[in-house]
Formats: C-alpha cells, structure tokens, sequence
C-alpha cells in the first residue's frame, strides 16, 4: 500500500495548492507532529487507491459498532472486502469505533 511508504522529500515534485485559510488551519490541527502536507498526500492517496481499486482496507470487522440497511446511491466500496457496491444495489452503513459511517457489502459480515 502506498501510503505506508514515504518517499524522500526530494524524490517529489513541488506543486502549488490554493487551500482556504480555514482549510488549512483544519489540516494543521487534524496532523498533528505528521504535518498537514502529509496528511493531504495521504489522503490524496487513499482516495486514488479507492478508486483504482488498489484500495487495502484500513478497517477490519472488529472496528465495526453498528450496521444500518441502506441502498448505494452511488457507486461504493466496501471497506472490508474492498467489493464495489453498485448503485441501487442493497448495502450497510457500519459505525466504526472511530464514530464514522463506512460502506460495507451485506457479505461482508458473514
């Protein structure tokens, strides 16, 4: 997975972002001692690799609190098994420890 994998500072390219200031006040709280421009690359990251499917799930079944019955209203994946759910088709919501609604395939928890 790439995230988990840090490249030299060096190694990268420079690339100008306009962030409003909020934004980036938000970004700096939310990294702590990471720094908010690795937080973004990671983010920018995880979203990519969702939507290549190369996406690892960072969530697994005992992180699950709850389930919702729900119907995709778009195109998803499941964060367990990394299934895509089509749209219409049947799908849970899962509250995760952390207190975040996930898309999870109903097979999923089997």
């Amino acid at each position: 997975m790439h995230i988990l994998t840090r490249t030299a500072t060096t190694d990268m390219e420079v690339t100008s972002i306009r962030l409003e200031r909020e934004l980036k006040e938000k970004l700096k709280e939310l990294s702590g001692n990471q720094g908010y421009q690795s937080l973004i690359r990671d983010v920018l990251w995880q979203y990519v690799q969702q939507k290549s499917g190369d996406y690892t799930p960072q969530i697994s079944l005992t992180d699950i609190r709850a389930t919702v019955a729900a119907t995709a209203q778009q195109e998803e994946r499941c964060v367990l098994t990394a299934k895509l759910i089509q749209p219409n088709e049947p799908m849970l919501l899962g509250l995760t420890i952390a207190g975040s609604m996930v898309p999870l395939s109903p097979s999923s928890l089997a």
